[in-house]
């Protein structure tokens, strides 16, 4: 299985960047996906998740409703929407895969590479 993260970026504060991530294989809408991000000197951290038929999402409390995740399990692709971007949301972001639903990385077995995203102020 691998992860392709792509649509990072520099963007000011208060602006929107859309994050996409594909997934190899024929099994995407058997797991649930999840964002993280990292930044630097930080510990990875859980920033949203979506469950299988997309039916249920779920956030971090310091994205949520600024954040949305969706999938298209026809593209095998996963989605972040970030708006009101905050110069606290630079980090680089990871998509993953896990089989059940969970805000710990260790629950998610495949990660993508990680795209970069710079808030300026």
């Amino acid at each position: 299985v691998q992860l392709q993260a792509s649509g990072g970026g520099l963007v000011q504060a208060g602006r929107s960047v859309a994050l996409t991530c594909t997934a190899s294989g024929r099994t995407f809408s058997d797991h649930v996906m999840g964002w993280f991000r990292q930044a630097q000197g930080k510990e990875r951290e859980f920033v949203a998740a979506i469950s299988r038929s997309a039916y249920s999402t779920y956030y971090s409390d310091s994205v949520k409703g600024r954040f949305t995740i969706s999938r298209d399990s026809a593209k095998n692709t996963v989605y972040l929407q970030m708006t009101n971007l905050k110069p606290e949301d630079s980090a680089v972001y990871y998509c993953a895969r896990a089989n059940s639903y969970s805000t710990i990385p260790r629950d998610y077995a495949y990660w993508g590479q990680g795209t970069q995203v710079t808030v300026s102020s």
